[in-house]
C-alpha cells in the first residue's frame, strides 16, 4: 500500500487551512509538517499553534516531523495540538529509545528519522520500539532540493532488516520524491512517501497525487 504525505511547507504559506482542505479532497493519505527549530537545521518553520489551527479544517493524519535538537521537550505541545504521528531524528539530543516510549505514552505514532550522512546502524537498536522509520533522501532544513539517490541503497538494506525481523514497520522517505524517482524509492522499499513540490506546486493537487501513485505500480 502507498501512502503519498504531501508537506504542507511547499504550499502556500499564507492561506494553510485551505491547502489542508484541498489535500484532503485532492485524496491525500497524510498531511506531513515539517517543524523546524533554527538550531538542529538553519531554518524556521511553524509551532504547535499552527498545527491546532490546522486540526478542524481536515481529518486526515497528522504527519509531524520534529526537525528539533530539544525534540522531547515539545512532543506533548505537538501530540496536544492535534498531532497523529511524530517523528524526531536520532542524531537529535534526546535518548531515542526513551523518546520513542514517551511518543506512545502520549497516544501518537512513534518514528524515528535518519538523515542521509548518518549511518543505518544508528537506528537497527529501535527499530522495535518505533511504528515508522523516516528515511532522509536530502539534508533535512529546506525543501526543493535534489534527491540523493546513494540512500535508495540504505532503504533498501533497512527493508531487508525489517523483513527479517518480522517487524511491522513503516519505511518513510522524505525528500525530493517526484514523478522522475518515485518508482525507484517505492522499489527500494518505502512505502510512505513525503511529497512537497510535486503535489503542492502541482496545478491539479488531485491529478498529482494519482500520477505518483501510478508510478509506483498502485
Amino acid at each position: 500500500m502507498i501512502r503519498i504525505a504531501p508537506s504542507i511547507i511547499a504550499g502556500d504559506m499564507g492561506m494553510l487551512a485551505q491547502e489542508v482542505e484541498k489535500l484532503e479532497q485532492a485524496g491525500a493519505d497524510m498531511v506531513h509538517l515539517d517543524v523546524m527549530d533554527g538550531h538542529f537545521v538553519p531554518n524556521i518553520t511553524f509551532g504547535p499553534g499552527v498545527v491546532k489551527a490546522l486540526r478542524p479544517h481536515t481529518t486526515l493524519c497528522f504527519d509531524t516531523h520534529l526537525m528539533l535538537a530539544d525534540p522531547a521537550k515539545y512532543a506533548k505541545a505537538f501530540a496536544d495540538a492535534g498531532s497523529d504521528r511524530i517523528s524526531f531524528h536520532v542524531e537529535a539530543q534526546n535518548p531515542p529509545r526513551d523518546t520513542l516510549k514517551y511518543l506512545h505514552r502520549l497516544g501518537v505514532k512513534a518514528g524515528i528519522a535518519i538523515n542521509p550522512e548518518s549511518p543505518l546502524q544508528r537506528i537497527l537498536p529501535y527499530l522495535s520500539y518505533a511504528d515508522f522509520i523516516l528515511v532522509m533522501t536530502v539534508h533535512p532544513g529546506f525543501y526543493g532540493q535534489k534527491l540523493i539517490a546513494s540512500v535508495l541503497d540504505k532503504i533498501n538494506e533497512l527493508s531487508h532488516i525489517i523483513r527479517r525481523q518480522g517487524l511491522d514497520l513503516a519505511i518513510e522517505v522524505d525528500g525530493g520524491v517526484n514523478l522522475n524517482n518515485i518508482a525507484r524509492v517505492h522499489e527500494s522499499g518505502a512505502t510512505e512517501l513525503v511529497a512537497g513540490a510535486a503535489v503542492m506546486k502541482a496545478d491539479d493537487y488531485a491529478g498529482a497525487i494519482k500520477a505518483l501513485k501510478h508510478e509506483c505500480g498502485a
